[in-house]
């Protein structure tokens, strides 16, 4: 079996090592010809890097890895050269303009067969699975996605479910979720406080992931909570970083997927008439934050009252309180 990866950033990168570890030779597109480098790892000899996405055609799998940014622009590129392969959307995001997720645009663009669609997500720190460090993983869709898994991936520890909607919002909410938790850490009041915010934000992920036809154990899986803890925590997620570097008045840098996944996730919520207010009130800040951070002003002190919406997991019902957050202080 050959792979295709489309993007040579650090995670596809990261699952080219993987992959090739694995036994499986990988065609690795990258836009300019570059790809990641890890310290103290070179790329395996069965991993080709190319610019050329001819070199894609006779791939048995596509797997798609390309920034949510560029993925519409790249899909629409790639469709010269697609067989009806399966194609694994491994980008955990949402378009910045459109707020539409992976998926979407896939069959805005290629329109595979839905049985060709998968969705591979979890929490995956692109050097540490190039290193070989045990990670755990989501493969959503069809049996057949299924079968191609236990070959492409057989060096992580996967679970398997038909769930590509859940996997899909699991995705884009851990990156919202760990965005405004990094702005917590350093406007919050403490510990207990980031923990209060990040429970209230990911049952509002929930929430919405359900009205969209999600499944509840899927938030409970390595592509949902198991992302959550990963992300939202550390700082070595560019997402809780930028969330920190925001509430800092300091500029970001690199891709951020958390700022237009939240952007897309009160999208969807708005479509689908469903209310997440923190979510909501959080985007609506971190937008005036951003703006002045690009004109380099200095942050004003703000206090705002938010209503919280607390999904009941038992009741599948929400219950409205009020709760005073000085995130901006």
């Amino acid at each position: 079996m050959k792979v295709g990866i489309i993007g040579a950033g650090a995670w596809g990168t990261g699952l080219a090592h993987v992959i090739a570890r694995g036994g499986t030779s990988v065609v690795l597109w990258s836009f300019e010809g570059e790809y990641e480098h890890f310290d103290g790892i070179g790329l395996s000899s069965a991993v080709v890097v190319t610019t050329d996405m001819a070199n894609l055609e006779d791939c048995d799998v596509w797997i798609a890895v390309t920034p949510a940014a560029f993925f519409r622009d790249t899909m629409t590129k790639a469709k010269e050269f697609y067989k009806n392969q399966p194609i694994i959307v491994c980008t955990k995001g949402a378009e910045p303009k459109t707020g539409k997720f992976m998926t979407e645009i896939l069959k805005e663009t290629i329109n595979p067969n839905r049985q060709n669609i998968g969705v591979l997500s979890g929490p995956q720190f692109a050097g540490e699975v190039a290193h070989d460090v045990p990670t755990g993983s989501t493969l959503a869709g069809s049996s057949k996605i299924h079968e191609i898994g236990k070959t492409v991936f057989n060096q992580l520890y996967l679970s398997y479910t038909d769930d590509v909607i859940g996997t899909v919002v699991c995705g884009v909410g851990k990156n919202a979720v760990a965005l405004i938790s990094g702005y917590v850490k350093i406007k919050g009041k403490g510990e207990n406080e980031s923990a209060l915010a990040m429970t209230e934000l990911w049952q509002e992920v929930v929430y919405l992931g359900m009205k969209l036809g999600a499944k509840m154990e899927t938030f409970l899986d390595f592509c949902g909570l198991g992302d959550l803890l990963l992300t939202a925590t550390s700082k070595t997620s560019r997402n809780f970083s930028a969330g920190m570097a925001l509430a800092l008045n300091e500029p970001l840098t690199g891709t951020v997927e958390g700022i237009s996944a939240l952007d897309g996730l009160v999208k969807h919520a708005t479509q689908a008439h469903v209310h997440v207010p923190i979510l909501s009130k959080m985007q609506g800040k971190l937008s005036r934050d951003r703006m002045i951070t690009h004109e380099n002003k200095k942050l004003k002190d703000v206090k705002f009252m938010l209503g919280i919406s607390s999904f009941s997991f038992a009741m599948q019902k929400k219950k409205k309180l009020k709760k005073y957050f000085d995130f901006a202080k």
